[in-house]
């Protein structure tokens, strides 16, 4: 038996004058901390291997040491979210990945500078399905592609903003006293979120009966019955191969972007920042826009899974066709034209890669966005430790063709999955939705 669903709004449910407005804009404070501590490491990279001696294998596994833990606990960080709320989780989630920022600064050498980014990967391994979570409590189901587009759009503004602020500390002070400084961001995000954000909308001071009423139903957010394993792989684990692909080429830009720049056209840390965040400007445009079209699909009457594979597969293609220059290896201009085209493209998908599992579980949305990330922390632990063999072995031809490979096969996959919505309605699980409303869901 299924219980029947209302129909997606014809336009999208209002963001102005709610609390999850702010709310959002909270989340996209944390997004964008969370990248630059991610990624300052890839802007101090050719200083912290001058200064330590490191090549680029070496380089490439530091960097690695972030996403095994993050690939390992995904899952369960999701369901730390579920148990605990998001309110408690991110706090602590966050001043963990503060202290790791902090050591990274006080690094000595290769195994405290593993260590540290080991301990950041812990910590940020929850981060994202925590806010999941969050979202799916506060976001009306017709925003959620709005959303996840918005607070991936501030992380990749986090990532477009790393390398000139990164550049700046090490004009000024070198290459730790960034690390240093981005921690004190994490600290402060921290007491601002548990100060302000509540669990339960209902809860909040302010919100109103009718931002209340525009919320998902009070069973999705304020319960959380048994997670449905089985069903829930059967749906997602296409998904997670999908987000393999994309993270693998996702890490390709995060971590080698500067070397690239700096190694193959000679520039200096001033100049290959510059370019760097040029590059990655692009995919804060290309996280908004990919959120935004498939909700609008949506609005328009469409299929969900429809709405969203079309726009991965669009998102995978177009990436993949702007890296075929980088493969037979191009001028300045040319490359810095295809890499931010190939970036832009590629950030089309995140948004309906994270909005996937809140369509497909938004009771579990914790759990089932965290099995889904699985894949985007397996590429991270793979991308830079191979590329970085690849690079020393052969040059940069070979991997960046490899990244196309992988995109194709991503794309394949997306292309013909068809993900289910999981809801237990008074405890019992339901798959799929009532034939009036398939069309919509």
């Amino acid at each position: 038996m299924t219980t029947a669903t209302p129909a997606a709004p014809t336009k999208g449910t209002p963001f102005r004058g709610r609390i999850r407005g702010r709310v959002l804009i909270l989340l996209c404070f944390m997004y964008a901390i969370s990248y630059i501590d991610r990624t300052n490491i890839s802007t101090a990279l050719p200083h912290i291997t001058e200064e330590f001696g490191f090549n680029e294998a070496t380089a490439g596994v530091i960097v690695a040491a972030f996403s095994l833990p993050y690939a390992l606990l995904q899952v369960f960080g999701g369901t730390i979210s579920e148990k605990f709320g998001p309110r408690k989780a991110l706090f602590v989630i966050t001043v963990i990945w503060g202290v790791a920022t902090l050591w990274t600064g006080f690094a000595v050498g290769f195994w405290t500078l593993f260590a540290a980014r080991a301990l950041l990967g812990l910590s940020e391994a929850a981060a994202f399905p925590t806010a999941t979570q969050a979202m799916s409590r506060w976001i009306p189901r017709d925003r959620n592609g709005f959303a996840q587009g918005v607070v991936h759009s501030a992380a990749r503004l986090g990532n477009a903003l790393a390398p000139l602020v990164v550049a700046y500390f090490i004009a000024v002070s070198g290459w730790r006293l960034a690390f240093f400084a981005t921690a004190v961001l994490s600290f402060a995000w921290a007491v601002v979120w548990f100060v302000w954000f509540r669990d339960k909308p209902e809860s909040a001071k302010g919100i109103t009966q009718v931002e209340l009423s525009e919320l998902p139903p009070v069973e999705t957010r304020a319960t959380r019955p048994p997670v449905p394993w089985r069903q829930m792989a059967k749906q997602i684990l296409p998904v997670t191969f999908v987000d393999f692909g994309y993270g693998w080429t996702l890490w390709v830009f995060l971590t080698w972007l500067p070397t690239f720049l700096s190694s193959t056209y000679g520039l200096e840390i001033g100049d290959f920042a510059l370019f760097t965040t040029l590059i990655l400007l692009a995919g804060v445009v290309g996280d908004t826009v990919g959120g935004m079209l498939s909700d609008r699909i949506i609005h328009r009457g469409g299929n969900t899974r429809n709405a969203r594979r079309t726009i991965l597969v669009i998102g995978l293609g177009g990436s993949l066709l702007c890296l075929i220059p980088l493969v037979i290896g191009q001028g300045l201009l040319v490359a810095t034209i295809s890499l931010a085209l190939s970036f832009f493209f590629l950030e089309l998908c995140n948004a309906n890669l994270w909005a996937i599992p809140m369509d497909v579980a938004p009771q579990w949305s914790g759990t089932a966005s965290g099995f889904m990330n699985t894949g985007f922390g397996i590429a991270g632990v793979l991308s830079p430790i191979v590329f970085g063999f690849l690079i020393d072995a052969s040059g940069w031809q070979l991997p960046f063709a490899l990244s196309c490979a992988l995109l194709f096969a991503a794309a394949v996959v997306a292309w013909f999955m068809k993900p289910l919505r999981l809801t237990s309605p008074n405890g019992v699980l339901e798959i799929g939705t009532p034939k009036a409303e398939r069309p919509r869901i």
